[in-house]
């Protein structure tokens, strides 16, 4: 499992901090956006075993939105004002401390 920020708003992947699904979604939104995230992860795939360009852009254009809708990608989910840190190395962000303070991961 990966750490989580103490707000809950990311997850950490190689000292990169990661958008979390926005916890308010309910769990029938939530799992219907995660199965449309994976079709279009599959969708991504045979496009790549294609070589179809056409059919890939298509198919990413689908994991952005479910990715979009999801919360972890586009306006951020929180309302206080606080700056995306989405994609950053944790150790330039205000979470820096928060992570050193982590067992290895």
């Amino acid at each position: 499992m990966y750490p989580t920020t103490p707000d809950g708003r990311y997850f950490v992947v190689k000292d990169r901090l990661w958008r979390c699904s926005n916890p308010a979604l309910d769990e029938d939104e939530r799992q219907r956006r995660v199965n449309e995230l994976m079709a279009g992860r599959r969708a991504v795939k045979v496009a790549k075993a294609a070589e179809d360009s056409a059919q890939l852009k298509a198919a990413r254009a689908q994991v952005d939105a479910a990715k979009v809708a999801l919360g972890e990608r586009g306006p951020v989910w929180w309302d206080d004002g606080a700056p995306d840190f989405n994609r950053r190395k944790v150790g330039n962000t205000p979470y820096a401390q928060w992570y050193a303070s982590q067992d290895a991961p």
